[in-house]
């Protein structure tokens, strides 16, 4: 039973555009690992991370030591593009946990601090690179709420939010949109070899390996390395954006590492704070780093408490492969579990890979229920998908196997309740 929460300051105070707060009436206090309690000591299991920014979990005690004796020793908090020392033991343990480890030699950039800044500062440097204008992306795709991240997402309605045209960016067919019975490539490569087509080749194309808010969509490992290679031959930059299926969602640190391919550009934000400090990075081979100085900056691009929670997790989750593997074994135990509760109930099905996994409901409003249905048993998860027709599961990277059973034991509960028994 859930105790009566007064939120009328929210309500008087807040603007409208308040989201997740209405789908989860209560009013947080503290959190721990993948626990949050409200203040009236209710405990909740995190399933939503803080849509992906929490992978190592609230207040991790390895990242909490390392902030407050950065904060306590004075350390910068401020530093816009200043070199500081907490800079260069990011750039130093990006250099050797991430990078030279897989053989990528990337220029680091510091955008604003959200994924949108970095996507913006990606689609921004593609077109200083090219000379060209178009970005092509694809159906189902998320990338932020400015406006030339929102020019290449494809839901409507986030896209009436602008207010204005979205110009210069042309959708394509994300893998699998009709349903494996069309060569998905066969548009996208027809216009841009035949000379009449009309449409002008394109900067970059800008893609999700797993596309979260678009509802799961899985992108195949083939199906990466055709676009990797259809973008190199007629040179056009790839930017992968890995701001919430980056830093170990899926199981390596990056996404696409499955595939075996190097993109262009990439793009990082949620996690790569560690802690939940906000902090953006775009990634970027040497040859593309043409910005002039001070061309794209940002005030709060240089978030030194953030830097050294990174490098704290960075070194204390990616200096081996223990992280990856369990969440590779994590990815493959949910998703086991997930397919036999959708095998009892006739229109639900599952995907996912890693530790982030979709729940699917020919009904859409099912899932709306079904995360209602779990609130009120102590589980955060959320919807995606274009019509909201997916329960979108990002437990923390961290959590143990009996926080995952019991995650998996109230939204079994909710499934079955709201679906009315098997099938």
């Amino acid at each position: 039973m859930i105790t009566t929460t007064d939120t009328s300051i929210f309500e008087a105070m807040e603007s409208n555009v308040r989201g997740y707060c209405r789908d989860w009436p209560a009013i947080f206090s503290t959190a721990e690992g993948a626990w949050l309690r409200d203040e009236q000591g209710r405990e909740y299991l995190d399933f939503f991370a803080g849509a992906g920014a929490l992978n190592y979990g609230h207040n991790n005690p390895i990242l909490k030591k390392a902030l407050l004796e950065y904060i306590s020793s004075n350390g910068i908090t401020h530093g816009l593009d200043m070199s500081t020392v907490a800079k260069r033991e990011l750039l130093e343990t990006i250099r050797d946990t991430v990078l030279s480890p897989r053989g990528l030699d990337y220029k680091v950039q510091f955008p604003g601090p959200t994924g949108a800044n970095a996507v913006e500062a990606a689609l921004k440097l593609a077109r200083k690179v090219t000379g060209r204008k178009t970005i092509l992306s694809f159906t189902n795709a998320f990338h932020g709420m400015t406006l030339g991240a929102l020019s290449v997402t494809g839901n409507a309605a986030k896209r009436a939010g602008a207010g204005v045209p979205l110009e210069h960016s042309t959708p394509m067919p994300y893998d699998g949109y009709f349903d494996n019975t069309i060569e998905d490539f066969g548009w996208m490569q027809r216009v841009l070899d035949d000379s009449s087509s009309g449409f002008d080749r394109p900067a970059a194309v800008i893609v999700e390996t797993v596309q979260g808010e678009g509802g799961v969509n899985l992108a195949r490992a083939e199906w990466l390395r055709h676009l990797a290679g259809l973008c190199a031959a007629r040179d056009i930059l790839l930017i992968v954006d890995d701001v919430q299926m980056g830093c170990g969602r899926t199981g390596p640190f990056f996404s696409f590492e499955i595939a075996g391919i190097t993109p262009d550009i990439v793009t990082l934000s949620k996690s790569i704070g560690g802690y939940g400090l906000p902090m953006a990075l775009v990634l970027l081979k040497p040859e593309h780093d043409q910005w002039a100085p001070g061309e794209h900056n940002g005030t709060f691009r240089g978030n030194n408490p953030a830097f050294v929670t990174a490098t704290a997790a960075l070194r204390e989750y990616w200096s081996d492969d223990v992280l990856a593997q369990r969440t590779a074994e994590n990815g493959a135990y949910l998703g086991r579990a997930l397919a036999a509760v959708a095998e009892r109930h006739s229109g639900v099905s599952t995907r996912g890979r890693g530790m982030v996994h979709g729940i699917v409901f020919d009904d859409p409003s099912q899932a709306g229920k079904v995360c209602r249905t779990a609130f009120e048993q102590g589980l955060l998860v959320e919807t995606s998908g274009s019509m909201d027709e997916v329960v979108k599961l990002l437990p923390p990277l961290t959590l143990g196997s009996d926080e995952l059973d019991q995650g998996l034991s109230v939204l079994v509960s909710s499934i079955d309740t709201v679906c009315g028994g098997a099938a």
